[in-house]
């Protein structure tokens, strides 16, 4: 009988979209996955252990900053299990929630003469926890996109390109700022690097949500580039079969009927910023964005017949006030949480390539069950890299 063929090591990618306090809901999802690696390989075992590459957008790049950011141990500054707690704590100082009876003045106004809220908490937070962190630091690799204004185009910064030009390995705190600068809710943030040199590059960001709110392609295109910076990951474009690829949404309203032309034809350049509490320009980019990666990388993976490859987690029907970015109220906080923790009881949905709508699919059980398997697939590549 021959032997049987050793299993090939796979590029292991996690990504995380954006969306506010909406965080919650894959951090929720990702402390459920964190305790089955350590079912399977011990209490240590954590998220960055299991990943080549974690990509995050706003929110999603704070997550991948705590996850693979190190501590004094050189140990990821936070297990999954903690960053509910992180958003718990410090999300009302972050959006703090204004009177009601003044607040939708205040928000009406705020949204014409500057951004919702100063940002100077988040600042002060991300500085005090991640300090002189720089980007070549983090225990994996990771890409969290962002967007500079001042030349109109997105920035994806990774360690990887860090690692090789001191111009693009800015402070950690810098990169999770700019990423998370969300127009009209936080302000536009600005800072420089430089190099040994005496070289400057001056950055002029907003948050990465503008561009690709949903960073799995972006993760995908950097390990597949197949250029010598790129060479620790091996992996030739849309070569399906040799990756993991675990992408966690922050969920979206989709079967709300949010918006509506009959409403929206009316609109001007105010109403497109502001309506009733929400930014409809704002949630159109992102959503719009965020549904676009998905439907191409599922039709990638699926015309490659690798669909469990692939696993995709969003919650599509959020109403009310859990479908805003930045309702931090406590009730609201906890909703979100009860949200996370019932989307890892609905079954594996995937997007139909006819009709872009997210359906159910038959035989693959809910999304534990499907993350259960994806962490034993882990756990077994991970094996596989520690071995000789």
């Amino acid at each position: 009988m021959a032997a049987d063929l050793p299993k090939p090591k796979m590029t292991t990618i996690l990504s995380i979209d954006g969306g506010g306090i909406r965080g919650i809901i894959p951090s929720t999802i990702l402390a459920f996955f964190e305790s089955k690696l350590q079912e399977l390989d011990g209490p240590d075992a954590r998220i960055a252990d299991y990943f080549d590459l974690i990509a995050g957008t706003s929110t999603g790049g704070l997550i991948a900053a705590m996850l693979t950011a190190p501590n004094k141990d050189k140990k990821p500054l936070y297990a999954a299990k903690d960053l509910t707690n992180f958003f718990l704590e410090h999300s009302p100082k972050i959006f703090p929630q204004k009177n009601y009876l003044f607040s939708s003045v205040t928000n009406l106004f705020g949204k014409v003469l500057g951004p919702k809220y100063d940002g100077q908490y988040l600042r002060t937070l991300l500085n005090d926890q991640l300090r002189d962190t720089t980007l070549k630091e983090t225990l994996t690799n990771v890409v969290i996109p962002a967007f500079d204004i001042n030349h109109l185009h997105p920035v994806i910064f990774s360690n990887v390109k860090a690692r090789w030009d001191e111009l693009k390995n800015p402070k950690l705190a810098d990169v999770c700022i700019s990423t998370s600068a969300a127009p009209t809710y936080l302000p536009a943030y600005e800072f420089q690097t430089n190099n040994s040199m005496g070289n400057t590059h001056v950055f002029n960001m907003v948050d990465g949500g503008v561009a690709a709110n949903n960073p799995t392609l972006a993760a995908i295109t950097q390990v597949s580039k197949g250029t010598n910076i790129c060479e620790p990951f091996k992996t030739k474009p849309m070569e399906t079969e040799r990756m993991l690829v675990l992408s966690l949404g922050t969920g979206a309203a989709k079967n709300e009927g949010k918006y509506s032309a009959s409403k929206a034809a009316k609109w001007g350049m105010f109403n497109w910023v502001y309506d009733n509490g929400a930014t409809p320009i704002v949630d159109i980019f992102s959503d719009a964005s965020s549904d676009m990666v998905d439907f191409h990388v599922g039709s990638f993976f699926q015309s490659f017949r690798c669909h469990k490859n692939y696993l995709r987690i969003q919650e599509t029907d959020l109403s009310g006030e859990v479908a805003l970015v930045d309702i931090a109220t406590e009730q609201n906080l906890k909703n979100l949480t009860k949200v996370g923790k019932e989307l890892l009881k609905r079954a594996v949905s995937r997007v139909n390539l006819e009709t872009g709508e997210y359906e159910a699919v038959d035989g693959e059980g809910t999304n534990e069950e499907a993350l259960t398997q994806f962490a034993k697939m882990l756990s077994e590549q991970r094996k596989l890299q520690l071995s000789p």
